[in-house]
């Protein structure tokens, strides 16, 4: 089944993107490629159930199995030791990863209290980073079942290395950026 923003980059945003940006080759246009989830679990050092529950959480969150990351190596200051599990991680792509953008942008988003829109900020290879501080905003989180707050990581990775051009297509999907100061 086709999301509504992949329909809507097929038919409408993509040859838009095209005559914006003067691209000859359509296969030029900007797309987005792939998004990634990730949730850092510190507690995971001294309880092993705590990346457990935030799996779930994250399954639930962005319709996928996600994975768990390990730590590459020891430090002895932090008590971690190698190959333990310290967070999770989801890789979406094709129809998941456009479900994942249209609740983000559209119901996730204008939920965080206080919200003045997304910082504008690139990597200066047209990928977008945004931190979320509490995973509560997603209505699938249940608040019974969670045992703390937790922050989130996405990265919005897209197929061009120019950030302006990144910058225009998330702004076709309605992505909410600050309004720039003058």
């Amino acid at each position: 089944m086709k999301s509504r923003l992949e329909e809507l980059y097929k038919t409408k945003i993509r040859s838009e993107l095209q005559k914006e940006l003067q691209l000859k080759n359509p296969m030029e246009v900007p797309a987005i490629s792939k998004i990634v989830v990730n949730v850092g679990v510190k507690e995971a050092v001294g309880d092993s159930k705590a990346v457990a529950l935030v799996k779930d959480i994250v399954d639930q969150i962005t319709g996928q199995y996600s994975a768990k990351t390990l730590a590459r190596k020891s430090i002895a200051t932090f008590k971690l030791r190698q190959g333990v599990a310290i967070g999770v991680m989801v890789t979406l792509r094709h129809a998941n990863m456009y479900h994942f953008l249209d609740k983000l942008i559209n119901i996730v988003l204008p939920a965080v209290r206080d919200f003045q829109g997304v910082k504008t900020t690139f990597d200066g290879q047209g990928n977008y980073n945004l931190g979320l501080k509490d995973w509560m905003v997603f209505p699938e989180v249940d608040y019974d079942k969670v045992d703390r707050s937790r922050g989130l990581n996405i990265t919005i990775q897209t197929t061009t290395s120019n950030d302006e051009h990144a910058r225009l297509l998330l702004k076709k999907f309605n992505m909410p950026f600050q309004a720039q100061k003058r």
